[in-house]
């Protein structure tokens, strides 16, 4: 049975790094987990590759089709987002490995739906100073930035990661992301490759 790797964290952690690089290496022979939103796509992405972009109607057909694994709900600066997993036909486990990336509220409702024991959360921690500057510095590059909302997922964060959250769903390690991406990087891959050597062994 296959494993979801799942990548979680404040936002600036560099999440989206980690998981491209992670995708790229085909040593670890990982396939992308991709969710999907209603929200605006942001100046650099593309459908089907940081998400599924759909709009309101798309999801209301998707929920009529009973496709939806776990929804989620934000109201933003700029109305509401939904952001959500679903399975058409695409997830099989009995393959291959995925790797996903989003919230630790995500996270337990996988757990929910797929077992605990295939989920393994890779959470990657910075420092909060560090995190300001790199979403500061990203948001500047939107057309147009929008800060009110950068401010508001920067707080919300703080709230949805606290120390109570992830002890309530049991992240066993974090992976420090304050000075080398390269260095995070490698310790995400050591750890999935020690998962892996320890189900062999199991």
């Amino acid at each position: 049975m296959g494993r979801i790797f799942y990548i979680m964290g404040k936002s600036a952690t560099g999440k989206d790094h980690i998981y491209k690089a992670l995708l790229q290496d085909e040593s670890l022979r990982l396939f992308p987990l991709v969710l999907y939103t209603t929200r605006p796509m942001r100046t650099g992405e593309e459908d089907g590759r940081e998400y599924f972009f759909v709009d309101e109607d798309r999801l209301a057909c998707m929920r009529a089709a009973g496709t939806i694994i776990e929804e989620r709900i934000y109201d933003t600066a700029l109305g509401k987002w939904h952001y959500f997993t679903a399975d058409e036909g695409q997830i099989r486990l009995d393959e291959r490995d995925y790797l996903g990336i989003g919230t630790l509220e995500s996270y337990e409702l996988l757990c929910s739906y797929f077992g605990s024991a295939t989920l393994v959360p890779l959470y990657i921690e910075t420092e909060t100073g560090l995190r300001l500057e790199r979403a500061l510095k990203r948001e500047k590059k939107q057309d147009p930035p929008r800060y009110d909302e950068m401010c508001r997922r920067f707080l919300a964060d703080e709230e949805d990661f606290s120390e109570e959250n992830l002890a309530r769903a049991k992240i066993p390690w974090r992976i420090v992301n304050d000075t080398s991406l390269e260095d995070c990087i490698a310790e995400a891959k050591r750890k999935i490759d020690t998962i892996r050597r320890e189900e062999k062994h199991a």
